[in-house]
């Protein structure tokens, strides 16, 4: 039963980390700031929320990788941020860009019957740190449920879905890592924080 709370906590502080991401993001749209600094998350949030879109909504964010997947699946990284206790949480849009509904490739969550059972998710996802020459996998909870979104089933066309991905974080000094994930291309992004 603690597991289940911790694992409520945890989903928890993301979600109060969108919000306080999305309150710095409309704190940051009154001056004319340093734009270099733009949330990550609160802008993509925001897209969606907001009726009339701002003249810095109007310039589309970038994101740092895209994993291109099957039928026109791709998959937007858009942050990987590094906490203080040790993990990377990576963020993105899992978009289908072609013409008719597709199911989530069930090799995406990986081989390791643990996850499986849990139903489809990110579980394959992997960091390579190549000057470390080690690999990170998606942590789990200790009932084997993996710590990135699951519930995947079909995308519709035209369908954006929020995404992420929790790691165990590599040393400080590596910023660099590629990220991986079955029956897509790797992509290499930059961890911050």
């Amino acid at each position: 039963m603690s597991t289940r709370f911790t694992v409520k906590a945890r989903r928890g502080m993301v979600a109060l980390s969108v919000v306080v991401g999305l309150a710095a993001g409309a704190v940051g749209c009154g001056g004319g700031g340093d734009d270099s600094k733009k949330p990550t998350t609160s802008t993509a949030a925001s897209k969606s929320d907001a009726p009339d879109p701002s003249a810095q909504e109007g310039k589309p964010e970038t994101p740092m990788a895209e994993l291109r997947g099957p039928d026109g699946l791709t998959i937007q990284v858009m942050s990987a941020q590094r906490d203080a206790g040790g993990f990377v949480t990576v963020g993105g849009n899992l978009k289908n860009d072609g013409a008719k509904s597709v199911p989530i490739p069930a090799q995406v969550s990986g081989d390791e019957t643990e996850i499986i059972q849990h139903g489809i998710s990110l579980g394959g996802g992997t960091l390579v740190d190549a000057k470390g020459k080690k690999r990170y996998y998606v942590l789990r909870d200790t009932e084997g449920r993996p710590l990135t979104t699951t519930g995947l089933g079909t995308v519709d066309s035209g369908q954006t879905i929020p995404v992420f991905m929790q790691f165990p974080s590599p040393p400080a000094n590596t910023t660099d890592v590629t990220l991986q994930l079955p029956t897509f291309s790797s992509g290499t992004i930059k961890i911050s924080g």
